[in-house]
This record gives structure tokens, sequence and C-alpha cells, in this order.
């Protein structure tokens, strides 16, 4: 029933015409999927020119050419939670869909399987996937991150080894390291060593506007855990608490913040960049790196458009459904979709003016 309704709200709307300031880019079209539902999680399987976008109500597989549903999943096809918020495409082929409180489920040629605590997996929370060098595929959850052996079936896990328990970000970089966004700050692991940074070694910026610190973070704090970033209504900070992780090519590291902005590690120090520089809101909950080496990050107020010298934000004026933007993804032709509440923008340059 529940997808039968999923697959019914998906329409396109008209886009609004007027581009934001600065670039070609504007929102070209939305796509609504319920005022309550939120789009969490996006991911390109550039191979069969599709988009997953996992949501509250379960998960898509959009044709990135004519940009409709090919197929609709929830838990009568065997998804164990229909709360998506992460969704990875393994070295095998086989797609991951990490759920809130159901663990993480999998499907290849129409076969499902789902893995639990009893399997390996380290928890029923799962937020990140990524794949390392040798075909591997890490699992970020809320106690701690799991390395899963793709031959073998096996899961590894991770956990008094990370700076804190509650992963929300994995990358891997041009050196095969991989990196952890976690509650606590940034972990990074070699193979052999243990590296992290916080708030006090200058991950995440410094709370200039005085905003007041979230409670809801922290190890005994499950049962409260919404993922709220506000306090009373008004928007809050938390700088050690990283939502999004990403390894750029030139070993430059970004991680997104909790009202810290978001962070760049060069190998030795942390800068961080902030609304006074530009981005649009400091929660950053989502980055992504596209062919040219534009970075995009979704906020708690939009997207943010940055190719390392100049700034360009889109908010709902310019056609966002929503300010908060859980998830961005780059397609194959140069697309940015952007997942919010209520659905998932595409954003990019008119095919006349490219």
């Amino acid at each position: 029933m529940r997808s039968k309704l999923l697959t019914a709200l998906l329409f396109l709307l008209p886009a609004l015409a007027a581009a934001a300031p600065g670039g070609g880019e504007k929102v070209l079209d939305s796509f609504e999927v319920g005022n309550n539902v939120y789009a969490r999680a996006l991911t390109v399987d550039a191979a069969a020119n599709a988009l997953w976008v996992g949501t509250s109500v379960g998960v898509m597989e959009i044709d990135l050419k004519t940009r409709k549903p090919r197929n609709t999943y929830t838990r009568e096809h065997g998804l164990a939670n229909e709360y998506v918020f992460a969704v990875g495409i393994d070295s095998q082929g086989y797609k991951w869909f990490g759920t809130n409180a159901g663990g993480a489920s999998r499907l290849k040629d129409g076969k499902w399987k789902t893995y639990f605590p009893m399997h390996g997996l380290a928890d029923y929370w799962i937020y990140a996937f990524v794949n390392d060098r040798d075909g591997n595929l890490w699992i970020g959850t809320w106690a701690g991150a799991n390395q899963f052996n793709v031959k073998t079936g096996k899961f590894k896990t991770y956990v008094k080894e990370l700076i804190n328990e509650w992963v929300y970000g994995l990358a891997v970089d041009a050196d095969g390291r991989v990196w952890f966004g976690t509650e606590g700050g940034v972990s990074v692991y070699d193979g052999k060593r243990w590296q992290s940074w916080s708030h006090k070694d200058g991950l995440g910026a410094a709370n200039v506007a005085g905003l007041p610190a979230s409670a809801n973070t922290g190890l005994g704090t499950r049962s409260r855990h919404d993922l709220t970033t506000e306090v009373a209504g008004m928007e809050s900070y938390n700088p050690n608490y990283v939502f999004s992780i990403l390894a750029a090519p030139d070993k430059s590291i970004w991680a997104g913040t909790w009202g810290g902005g978001v962070g760049r590690w060069d190998g030795k120090a942390w800068r961080n960049l902030t609304t006074q520089d530009g981005l649009a809101g400091n929660i950053v909950y989502a980055i992504a790196r596209d062919a040219n080496g534009v970075f995009w990050f979704g906020t708690d107020n939009g997207v943010s458009r940055y190719d390392g010298k100049t700034w360009k934000n889109f908010g709902r004026q310019d056609g966002l459904l929503d300010n908060h933007v859980y998830a961005v993804a780059v397609a194959p032709n140069g697309d940015v979709w952007a997942g919010t509440k209520k659905g998932v923008v595409r954003i990019g340059v008119e095919p006349q003016t490219r």
C-alpha cells in the first residue's frame, strides 16, 4: 500500500525559472514525495544511469535519462525498515540500504538479504557506506563501524579505535585511508594506525553567534536521538559533531559539522569555512564534488556551490522544496541532485547553454 502511495506521490513540478546570482546553474526540476516525507540519501549508480533515493517511507530507483521512477521498494518488497538513511553500491553490484533501527538490507537481481547484529553488523542504525580500494564495504553505524568482506561475507567491527562510536560519514582517500565522521570528531585509519581530531584540534569554527549547545547528542541519548538540530526552535551548535565527510583528489578532507561550518584538512591543519565566508548555513549535512572540482554542500539553509574562490547559494526562493538539505549527489551528466523534506530537486545548466 505504502509503495503505491510513494510512487503516486512522485511527480515532476515546473521549476522556478529565475537563476540564482552568479554561475549558470539553477533549479531545473522539483520532484515531490509528500509533505512529511524526508529524502535522506542520494546515491548515483553510474553504470545503470540511475539515482537511488532513500526516504523516510522507502527507497526509489530513478532513471536519470527520463527522470521517472523505475522501482519503489518498501517492507513488502524486502526492506527491513522503510526509513532509509544511506544507500551504497558495493564492488559486486549489490545495493545496500542503511535503515533506522532495521539493520542493513541488500539487493541484487531481485534477491534480498538483511543483516542484523546477530550476523556481525555493529548496530541496527546505519548511516553511511563506502567501498575501500580492496573492494570491501565499510558501514557506519551508531555503535561503531564495520568492514564487510565481500568475498567471505564476514564483518569486522571497530569501536574503541574511533574518536566516537556514532558514525555518520565515511570516505576513502587517494592513499586508501578510511575516514570517519562521527559525533565526536573525525578519525582516520590507514590499515595499521588510527588518528583523530576534534574541535580542540581546530575542527569546526568558533561559536561567534553564541548559539545554544544541543543536548541531543552523546552516549546514553539513543531514546531521544532524533537528529534534530534545533534548541527551542533555534539553530544550535556542536562543532565536534560531523554529519558528512569527503576525500578530494588533492588529498584534502572536507568535514561538514553541526554549527561549525565545513572544515578542510590539508594534511597539517584544519581551516573552517562558514556563513561569514559565503556558506549558506553552518550545519553541513552533505558534501559532494563534481567533475570540474566544484564542491556542493547541503546545509540547514540551502545548497552551496563553491569553486574554491566564489560561492553561489540556492534556497527555497530559488526552487528548493525545503532549506534543510540532507543529501547531495552529482550525476554523470553534471546535474546536482539535492534531497530535502518533501522531495528532491535537480540543479544544473539548461541544455541550450551548455
